[in-house]
């Protein structure tokens, strides 16, 4: 028996899943989840085989939630929009369903996602690629048992932390899988890397200082000190024209 959920904020779409699985004995729905926050929560306890996944969702869309979930089950993405087919491929979904959808297309992604999760070599399930010119307008990151969602300027510094990084804000830190990289690309303009292992908002640069024989530091709003690398204060000086 394979266990099930379905996140989808709206109750008609809900509706339609949950007739179409009554079908498919094999296919257990363990729970139902009316939004993105809601799966996090579900998926990280009950461990299902399968979610049934809408993209477009208030707060957190489908991508943004599977960035935050422990262990990624075999996904069947559900969504009324056919732009976010090639980027739902590209997390080795198992099915891609364009609403409206019939009950043979259902059926046929069921069969494709017991091969999937019974195959020995299965690809993983990867993280969300983003393409090269799509920035972030906001950031999703775990604090604990809850989900928070950062605007772009509540960012004060990212730093790396090996495989992960950790985002400064005011008065927090947060830690999350992702790359230095990654946020290099994709953070909005407001944001330089100043180091290799730091990435700063310059809107909450308080000054830069002289530490040592050509070498600077950054002091930010909330008493944080970033050094900086040659390279990285000549982007301030650039940025700053200074």
């Amino acid at each position: 028996m394979l266990k099930a959920i379905i996140v989808e904020d709206e109750a008609p779409a809900r509706n339609l899943l949950k007739h179409y699985l009554k079908k498919h004995t094999e296919v257990e729905l363990v729970a139902e989840c009316v939004n993105g926050f809601e799966g996090v929560k579900a998926i990280n306890e009950v461990n299902p085989d399968l979610i049934f996944l809408d993209i477009q969702m208030p707060k957190l869309s489908g991508f943004e939630m599977l960035e935050l979930v422990d262990r990624l089950p075999a996904v069947i993405f559900t969504t009324a929009y056919d732009e976010f087919a090639i980027k739902a491929f590209e997390t080795n979904a198992v099915d891609y369903l364009l609403k409206p959808f019939d009950e043979s297309r259902f059926s046929e992604a069921i069969e494709k996602a017991k091969i999937r999760i019974h195959s020995s070599d299965a690809p993983e399930v990867k993280t969300i690629f983003y393409p090269k010119g799509e920035k972030l307008d906001q950031i999703v990151v775990n604090n604990g048992n809850k989900i928070v969602i950062l605007q772009p300027d509540q960012v004060f510094m990212i730093e790396a932390q090996d495989d992960y990084v950790m985002v400064y804000t005011a008065e927090e830190q947060f830690l999350k899988k992702k790359t230095m990289g990654f946020y290099e690309v994709h953070l909005p303009d407001i944001f330089l890397r100043v180091h290799r292992s730091f990435i700063v908002n310059t809107r909450h640069i308080a000054n830069i200082e002289l530490y040592g024989k050509q070498q600077y530091q950054i002091k930010l709003k909330n008493s944080c000190t970033v050094k900086t690398s040659k390279s990285g204060y000549k982007k301030i000086r650039e940025k700053f024209s200074i």
